[in-house]
């Protein structure tokens, strides 16, 4: 009996630990970190923190470290070994990235059964197939990253695991895919935002959350739940000839994915998107703190902020809710769309960045949905 309660101890002691950075972790999340993780892992975790690694990064190293675990757990029945030998890289790289079409044909070919099994009932593994190259190769770069952390050298830069890699890809090419397949265009923002009609809380939370990450240049979904009453200044009222002047409002972005929080990257709100920002914040008391958080089952709002997940969430659940179809947009596709419906209205592509913040042309322009590009005067030039 007595190893079981030390064991059950241990898992406390990291969940409490684990308390102490929740601040950049996904704090639902806590109780199935704390029995993946090891005590090595935590303390690694804690590290970077004090190190002020930016949020973000710190998210998906802990993210991608507890599906590591876990496969490592179901694939070898015992916990990562640091550094991992160059035999477990490459068994990885074998689990992720297979043919499906050799796979009809061998049942051993990829992901053993039992492994993906174990990982599916963890919620680890949703879509069936080999995963994205892409994917592998950050999993594997922040595994890197632990290991440089822990101290370790690693086997990252093999030329076996990077031959490895390159044939696996070769042999079960994929399409590159969106992050959002469509964008959340004007038309498209309008049908979203018809579903939060009410002064409910949620439809004033969810209508305030639409416009402020659309108008504001297509915000991150990360920044978005991370934005902060202490980052919107209010800003003079901008005339309008013949009609009332519109509120503005300032967002101090701080530290993004593109910037280091150093300078202050200032985007604009005006109008309508300020106007339901105010009241949402005015409807759910917010004076300071996170200006986006959870709504309890009896309308209670939390203190705490939104996870970027619960906002690809909402943005989903709107779509679902206007009649469209939920797999064809997240909330990447607020940013892809801001940019499409800038081209669409004509406005300078630097105009836009400027709101956006992309740090280069070729970047931005890269958003610009396809349709838009197909339909454009640039395809008929001989048209």
């Amino acid at each position: 009996m007595a190893k079981p309660r030390k064991s059950q101890t241990s898992v406390e002691r990291r969940a409490e630990e684990l308390d102490t950075i929740a601040a950049v972790l996904p704090i639902e999340r806590r109780d199935e970190l704390a029995k993946l993780l090891t005590d090595q892992d935590v303390e690694t975790l804690r590290h970077l923190v004090n190190q002020g690694m930016g949020d973000n990064t710190l998210r998906a190293l802990t993210s991608d470290l507890a599906y590591l675990e876990a496969w490592g757990l179901a694939a070898t029945g015992q916990s990562l070994p640091w550094p991992a030998p160059e035999a477990l890289l490459l068994k990885f790289v074998a689990h992720h990235l297979w043919d499906p079409q050799h796979r009809e044909t061998d049942p051993d070919h990829g992901m053993p059964a039992d492994v993906d099994e174990d990982l599916r009932s963890q919620g680890f593994l949703r879509s069936a197939g080999p995963h994205a190259p892409s994917t592998v190769r950050r999993r594997l770069a922040n595994w890197s990253t632990l290991t440089r952390w822990r101290g370790f050298d690693g086997a990252f830069a093999s030329p076996a695991l990077k031959s490895a890699i390159r044939l696996a890809i070769r042999a079960a090419p994929r399409q590159r895919l969106r992050k959002s397949a469509k964008a959340v265009t004007g038309d498209v923002l309008a049908r979203l935002l018809a579903t939060c009609a009410t002064d409910s809380l949620r439809d004033l939370r969810d209508r305030a959350m639409l416009m402020v990450a659309f108008a504001s240049g297509g915000r991150r979904r990360s920044e978005i739940a991370g934005l902060r009453r202490e980052q919107l200044t209010v800003e003079p009222p901008i005339p309008v000839e013949g009609g009332s002047p519109l509120p503005s409002l300032a967002i101090h972005l701080g530290r993004t994915k593109t910037t280091s929080g150093d300078e202050d990257d200032v985007v604009y709100l005006t109008g309508r998107p300020v106007e339901a920002l105010n009241a949402w914040m005015v409807a759910a008391k917010i004076d300071s703190g996170s200006v986006f958080r959870a709504i309890g089952r009896w309308g209670t709002v939390s203190r705490r902020a939104i996870d970027p997940q619960s906002v690809n969430a909402i943005i989903k659940q709107r779509v679902e809710l206007a009649g469209l179809e939920r797999g064809e947009f997240s909330a990447h596709g607020l940013r892809s769309g801001y940019l499409t419906e800038a081209a669409n209205r004509g406005i300078p592509l630097p105009e836009a960045m400027e709101q956006s913040r992309h740090r280069s042309v070729q970047q931005a322009s890269s958003y610009y949905n396809s349709a838009t590009r197909r339909e454009g005067q640039a395809s008929r030039l001989l048209g």
